[in-house]
Order: C-alpha cells, then structure tokens, then sequence
C-alpha cells in the first residue's frame, strides 16, 4: 500500500446458529455456531499470515458480529486494538421473516418472492407488528437509540440509507488520518457499503452474496475511488462458500 492509496478489510461473521438452521436473522440476536468460530478464527489466521495489521475496528451491535471480530483479533494478537460498535452495521432488518426457515418460505411463497426478499434493492419483507417480542424498540441494546431509527423491516435501500453515511462520517476521516481500518459485519450491511464502493445498480447487487468469514481487502485512491477488491484464502473455498449464500432461500428439491 502506497501513500497514494488506502485500504479497509471488511469481513462478514462466521456462521450463526441460525445461518446453520436457514432460518431468517435479520437483528435477531444469536451467537455463532462452532463452525462458525472456527471459520472467524481462521479468517483472523489469514490476515496474520498475509501480514494485515489494524488500527481501529468497528461491528454491530449484534453478537455474531461482534464474536467474529474478537476472534479475528485474537488469530491476529491483536485484542488490544479499539473497537467501537454501532446498530448502523446490524443485518438488513428482515421484518416478520425473522425466525421463519429460508427453504420453507421458499416453498410456500416461491423461491422468486424469496430472492426479492433477500436480495432485492428497494422491496421490503413483511413487517414485524409493534410489541412483538422480536421488536428492537423494546430491547435494551436500542435504549439511546431513536425510536423513529428503529426499523420493523428493511430493504437493503434502507440499510444503504443508515450504514453508507455512517461510513462516510465515521470511518472515511480514519482512513484519510492513514489509520487501517477492519469492519466485521453483516451480509447485507457490507453489501450495502460495497454497493456503494463498487457503484453498482439495484439489479448488480442482487447477485452479490458475500461469504461467512472470509476477509475481504479493498483498495482505495485518495479520493475514495475504489481501485481493487480481493478476497483473502483459498479460491475454491471462497468459490464454495459464495454459492452457499446465494442457495439458501431456495426451495429444497
């Protein structure tokens, strides 16, 4: 990297006990499965053995996310480093889906209507109902955040709205002030930023899925034009990964 360029390493959690099951998560609250640690610690040993180091870390508010980093500082031995968490990087918010088993609401709406769902840019998933008991507003982690802020249900046009300035406010500054930056995040809060790295349209990102675990490096010019983007591991592997994502909301044959 030259004083000419800077570069982010963004890296989505491991598997989740609800990624294992193919159930919905959105801002459900659940931890990694042990693949899944695995999978964090291994990507962690990747970075190291690729010679990445870090100044500053960011992640979400939710435990699978935030798991996934510790995991990668501690392949990394980097514990130490400042982490700051903020609810503008959870999961895309999946509405009343939240909980609901992938394949079968493929199979009783269509694997069609379930890829909008998942992967479309400005449709929306049902909406959860006030006082559900999946309702953010009532949990303590969303206590200082504004009420109005809190989604029942997100298109990936409204998780774009919430993570990109946060990005451009938050963490642009600490890469201009050359400081290396990683963010461990969701599927489609990363997609949403790398919508908006890459420029990609509403139809481009519906067949981006981004793999569990595996970091990715992107480089940018001075002026935050993206030069590069690669993933960092094995290729087949990645490969493999990527086209699990992308089959999930499909009926089981």
């Amino acid at each position: 990297m030259s004083d000419e360029t800077m570069q982010l390493v963004i890296v989505r959690h491991g598997e989740s006990e609800w990624n294992k099951e193919n159930l919905f998560t959105g801002w459900a609250d659940v931890d990694l499965s042990e693949l899944g640690k695995d999978e964090a610690y291994n990507g962690g040993r990747a970075l190291k053995d690729a010679g990445y180091d870090f100044d500053i870390c960011y992640t979400s508010y939710l435990k699978r996310a935030i798991h996934t980093l510790n995991l990668v500082l501690d392949a990394l031995d980097r514990d130490w480093l400042p982490v700051e968490k903020t609810w503008r990087l959870n999961e895309r918010h999946y509405g009343a889906l939240q909980g609901l088993n992938k394949a079968e609401t493929a199979e009783k709406y269509g694997d069609d209507q379930v890829k909008i769902w998942r992967r479309s840019y400005d449709v929306r998933p049902p909406a959860l109902e006030p006082g559900d008991e999946r309702d953010a507003h009532t949990q303590p982690a969303y206590r200082d955040v504004p009420a109005e802020d809190i989604p029942y249900a997100e298109c990936l046009e409204d998780t774009v709205a919430r993570v990109w300035p946060w990005f451009q406010e938050v963490v642009e500054p600490q890469m201009k002030a050359g400081k290396r930056v990683l963010i461990a995040a969701h599927g489609n809060s990363l997609r949403a930023l790398y919508m908006k790295f890459k420029g990609l349209t509403p139809a481009e990102i519906l067949e981006v899925n981004i793999p569990t675990a595996i970091p990715m490096v992107l480089t940018f010019d001075k002026d935050f034009n993206l030069i590069s983007d690669e993933y960092v591991g094995d290729p087949d592997m990645i490969a493999a990964k990527i086209d699990a994502v992308a089959n999930q909301g499909k009926a089981k044959k």
